[in-house]
């Protein structure tokens, strides 16, 4: 297989320098080129053929959005990972970047913890990005030889709606969460790969595009009827049965498929805490977070349904469940909001009861 060939694109030549060691030391990835800004970029672009672009956000001149802008007039389809601070800047820049169209992105190391831990982390986050939005990576799990018994399709009343997703989620859940509607009848739960502050930014983002409200979790929040909740970064989020009521709690335990928050941790605990009273959604996503908990809503009596392949960025999260047999259905993006409501609208008047 040809290795994929990148353009690394930033100002800083001690950056290009730095990139280009890192990834020229994977056989798999081959430095097609570099540039120091924007123009340079659009420059190189039909020169060097790139299967995908690094793209620093803050350049002199024309900066990263401007550029992305222009790459996807003229390359829709051309991988971009957009470079990015750890600051509330870089993160509000970087939400930008994905709604413009940039594929993902990966955060500039910061000086604590040291200079090869900081280069270590970038090497190990970009090469997995990058291989996976070239589709350079191992075979996804294959179905089972016997797929997984569960009882009966479920005619449960939905209770909670779980979400997971990572890369390309930001979007995916701009299109889905504006298609529910004010008087949505029950809590939602999320799970969005991304570190601590982009979340707080990506909840406040959508709570302006929606008709529910959306809030970053908080620890003890009662979870009510209509009320979206997106887990904080670098804390797992998972839902607590208090008698009649449901909580959030919030926590730093180990990481789950390197993942914290992991959809695994929040699915497990709504599996447990609703039961057969739950409605899970897998989103875009590299990986398989999300499998093991899909199974456990499964077992419990809860239904699953996935993203399909076209309209995601990436399909390992989903295609992991379906591949796992797991899933109860798969649906483009565009009717993954509408399927929601139709079946929690379905489920809960067939049941002819509310809970909160």
């Amino acid at each position: 297989m040809k290795p994929v060939r990148v353009l690394i694109v930033d100002d800083s030549a001690v950056v290009r320098k730095l990139l280009s060691n890192l990834l020229a030391a994977d056989p798999e990835i081959e430095v097609a080129g570099t540039a120091g800004n924007g123009h340079q970029a659009l420059t190189r672009i039909p020169e060097v053929k790139p299967d995908l672009i690094t793209l620093d956000i803050e350049m002199p001149g024309m900066d990263g959005l401007e550029t992305l802008v222009e790459i996807r007039k003229l390359y829709p389809r051309l991988p971009v990972i957009m470079f990015s601070s750890l600051t509330e800047r870089g993160a509000t820049a970087t939400l930008d970047a994905l709604a413009r169209g940039a594929s993902d992105y990966v955060t500039k190391p910061s000086a604590t913890g040291g200079v090869d831990t900081a280069r270590d982390r970038v090497q190990e986050d970009l090469i997995r990005k990058i291989k996976s939005l070239c589709a350079v990576r191992a075979p996804g799990p294959r179905p089972p030889a016997a797929p997984p018994r569960f009882s009966g399709g479920s005619q449960a009343r939905i209770d909670v709606v779980a979400i997971g997703t990572s890369t390309g989620g930001p979007n995916a859940l701009s299109a889905l969460i504006p298609q529910l509607p004010a008087d949505f009848p029950v809590p939602i739960v999320i799970v969005q790969h991304m570190p601590a502050l982009f979340t707080r930014l990506l909840a406040d983002r959508l709570n302006g595009l929606a008709r529910l409200r959306t809030r970053e979790g908080k620890e003890g929040e009662r979870l009510e009827r209509g009320q979206v909740w997106i887990a904080p970064g670098d804390h797992h989020m998972t839902v607590i049965r208090r008698g009649t009521e449901f909580i959030l709690g919030i926590n730093r335990e180990a990481q789950e498929n390197s993942c914290r928050p992991a959809v695994d941790v929040l699915f497990r605990s709504v599996a447990q805490n609703y039961g057969a009273n739950v409605l899970a959604v897998v989103l875009t996503g590299m990986g398989a977070d999300g499998t093991r908990g899909s199974a456990a809503i499964r077992q419990a009596g809860g239904e699953v349904i996935v993203q399909d392949e076209a309209s995601s960025v990436v399909w390992g999260m989903p295609g992991s469940v379906v591949a796992a047999s797991l899933a109860n259905s798969i649906y483009p993006l565009v009717d993954m909001g509408p399927e929601v409501v139709r079946r929690v609208s379905m489920r809960r008047a067939s049941a002819g009861a509310s809970r909160p």
